[in-house]
């Protein structure tokens, strides 16, 4: 493949997939941002240091409409940054992925990559609505955040590496490796510090809604991306 058509054909499937992923959140994610921010709202009236007057609401409802309509754009950014990582990947790794066409091989690193760098992170940090946390531990949590994530990733890259190394009928010992290796992590990596003091409910269904929009967008990245080199391989 030409370098430029395989720029393109990353930038593209990664920007569109960012697109429906923001989309899904709209429907998906954002009632419940809106639940939890109503919550801080009420927070703010009952401890006075807010009022509830139409000019509060015109404000609130101004900045959610510019929050809503950011989240697309950075949705898009977040859709070309892992399209770019995925396209990389899967040049480098396709002709030992498992799978009889190049869309199975794309939807197998697509679920790996689900799985290793957002799965396996999200299990041990789940997210919370952007109300639940301190605002002085946000660097600090978003910092555990990205560790374990390239913990996951590089370990996943690291144990792949070894299992090349060993014959085929020993090779599930990299993925037991891989196991206790992540187990390990879990144990020494530290809890989230902020208590969560908003309705667990709320807490709970925002996680699952998270987990189900992310899953889709790795999917609908996978998809995108198998479906590219399909077309352009029977143009080749």
């Amino acid at each position: 493949m030409k370098s430029s058509i395989f720029i393109i054909s990353i930038l593209v499937s990664g920007a569109f997939s960012g697109l429906i992923y923001g989309g899904i959140n709209l429907f998906v994610v954002e009632p419940f941002l809106d639940e939890a921010i109503g919550l801080e709202n009420q927070h703010l009236f009952e401890s006075g240091k807010a009022e509830d007057t139409p000019q509060f609401w015109i404000e609130y409802e101004g900045y959610r409409t510019w929050q809503k309509g950011g989240q697309i754009f950075a949705s898009v950014i977040l859709g070309i940054v892992f399209g770019s990582l995925f396209g990389i990947i899967f040049s480098l790794s396709k002709d030992s992925l498992p799978g009889n066409s190049f869309m199975k091989k794309s939807l197998i690193l697509s679920g790996i990559l689900w799985a290793t760098i957002f799965l396996i992170p999200f299990l041990k940090y789940p997210s919370n609505p952007p109300t639940v946390g301190e605002e002085e531990t946000i660097v600090l949590r978003t910092t555990l955040y990205l560790m374990f994530i390239g913990i996951s990733g590089f370990g996943a890259l690291g144990f792949y590496k070894i299992s090349k190394k060993l014959f085929k009928n020993k090779r599930w010992f990299a993925l037991l490796g891989f196991g206790a290796f992540i187990a390990s992590i879990f144990i020494l990596m530290p809890e989230n510090p902020d208590k969560i003091f908003a309705p667990m409910e709320l807490v709970n269904n925002f996680r699952i809604a998270s987990a189900l929009s992310l899953t889709c967008f790795w999917i609908i990245l996978g998809f995108i991306h198998g479906l590219f080199w399909q077309k352009i391989d029977k143009k080749q």
